[in-house]
């Protein structure tokens, strides 16, 4: 049975109610208290093994009384409770010394897994964490979601580290967003940050543009030019899109993780590096890897922290406050003022969002360009997610589309034909017959219609094979070369 007394302090008496019996039938000893000068009296009499709090109390801020705690007992752990749910109330609970933030309303168990955990660590003296950070008006971080109160923890935790950080997700869920933030917050904020996106630069001046080049290293190379890795000396290097990076730099950027160093190119001198790592990828690595596109033992050097951005659809009750903080950095840059009001902020929140709290902050600056109304309504918001975005092809662009392109290019257009409904059941089975019908008839071509290749070539056994063959009634035409 687990033992050790508990001071809790909200001022409102219901919580305080569900945390004293939670607490007790877990077999703590519990006070309660509804201001932060009785909670004040107690730790400084030395009450109390741990502290559980509210941010806002009605004599004074925890984030004022934090410091306080933390120089009379800097062992006592400090549990953060708050209702104020964004990135900095995170942020500030681990500057000012609190072992971790909880946003309300919270899990119980969550809550008593957190204080056995506390109360059974070896108690050590607490880093000196910085104070500041105060600003909220230029908050990076916007929601209030469950998935994004995980997300701003995981980050207060990350924020006095140099752990390497992989952030996964869709294009527009704010990679880059939370690379700043995890440098801006972090103890490196005094360095600086440089990013590079894999997916922007030519494969053959990805190791010059990374680790710099000296003079004659190669045709044009006329004068000597810093990389990434020098120009980021003492702050963060934000590795963008790193599953397109070509495997030869892979190699390289291994070497630099593993040994700390690293050579220009034409250069023969070994550069001591002393940067940290934060990659992202809309891309699925484990998949590359299989793919033989990816190392896998860089993988592992840099997912030492996982990070998943969920999409917008994942997360849409944060649509309004986003949706307001992009009008209000709208008018901010002097675009008129305007308001958004709530069946239109409801029709913005059923919209799927292929395109992500990128494609939300365009449709904000658009209706603020564009529209005289001072009030945007729910016919407004209709009108601009009806019309077809019109996207330029492949072949206007110049560029290859990859297979996952343009199965989600398909995807969205196939939804957006049901307006607000969605597709009958049954649609997972659909898409992978229409793609195993094309995918298993071009491998027969190219096989010449030969079953024992094209069943190898497909890593698929042949009976699988012939049995699928059969099922899509798929014609063989074999011909010889």
């Amino acid at each position: 049975m687990p033992t050790g007394s508990i001071l809790v302090a909200d001022d409102d008496a219901a919580i305080r109610t569900v945390l004293n019996q939670a607490l007790s039938r877990a077999g703590y000893e519990v006070r309660s208290c509804g201001n932060a000068a009785t909670l004040w009296r107690w730790v400084s009499q030395g009450d109390g093994d741990l502290v559980i709090t509210d941010v806002v109390m009605p004599d004074e801020n925890a984030f004022d009384l934090l410091p306080r705690i933390k120089k009379v007992r800097p062992d006592l752990p400090v549990i953060v409770m708050s209702a104020q749910n964004t990135f900095m109330t995170a942020i500030r609970a681990s500057e000012k010394g609190a072992y971790e933030y909880l946003p309300k309303p919270f899990d119980l168990k969550e809550l008593i897994a957190i204080v056995g955990r506390a109360l059974s660590e070896p108690k050590k003296p607490e880093a000196a964490l910085r104070a500041g950070g105060d600003d909220v008006d230029n908050i990076p971080l916007v929601g209030r979601s469950p998935a994004m109160q995980d997300i701003y923890r995981v980050l207060a935790r990350l924020m006095q580290t140099d752990l390497t950080v992989m952030i996964a997700g869709e294009s527009g869920t704010g990679k880059e967003l939370v690379a700043r933030a995890l440098h801006d917050y972090g103890k490196r904020r005094n360095g600086p940050f440089v990013a590079i996106n894999m997916a922007a630069i030519p494969r053959d001046l990805i190791e010059s543009e990374l680790f710099g080049h000296e003079k004659g290293a190669f045709t044009g190379a006329n004068a000597r030019s810093a990389g990434r890795f020098e120009q980021a000396e003492g702050g963060t290097l934000f590795l963008d899109e790193i599953g397109d990076m070509p495997m030869e730099a892979q190699t390289r950027l291994l070497r630099v993780l593993q040994q700390g160093e690293y050579t220009t190119v034409g250069g023969r001198t070994a550069i001591k590096t002393d940067v940290r790592i934060v990659a992202a990828t809309n891309k699925d690595l484990r998949i590359l890897i299989q793919q033989g596109l990816f190392r896998e033992d860089l993988f592992f050097r840099l997912n030492v922290v996982p990070l998943r951005l969920p999409p917008l659809r994942e997360r849409t009750e944060d649509v309004p406050d986003l949706a307001r903080h992009f009008f209000l950095q709208a008018e901010r840059e002097g675009l008129p003022r305007k308001q958004i009001d709530a069946a239109a902020l409801d029709r913005l929140k059923r919209y799927r969002w292929p395109g992500n709290v990128r494609e939300l902050e365009n449709l904000v600056r658009r209706l603020a360009a564009l529209y005289p109304q001072e009030i945007i309504t729910a016919s407004i918001i209709e009108a601009e997610l009806s019309t077809p975005i019109s996207t330029a092809s492949p072949e206007e662009t110049g560029q290859d589309e990859t297979l996952s392109s343009s199965v989600e290019r398909h995807l969205n257009t196939y939804f957006g034909g049901f307006g607000e409904n969605l597709p009958p059941p049954g649609l997972y089975h659909r898409i992978l017959k229409d793609v195993e019908y094309p995918l298993l008839s071009a491998a027969l071509a190219a096989t010449r219609g030969n079953q024992i290749k094209a069943a190898e070539l497909l890593g698929l056994n042949r009976n699988t094979l012939r049995k699928k063959i059969r099922d899509l009634d798929i014609q063989i035409i074999r011909t010889s070369r």
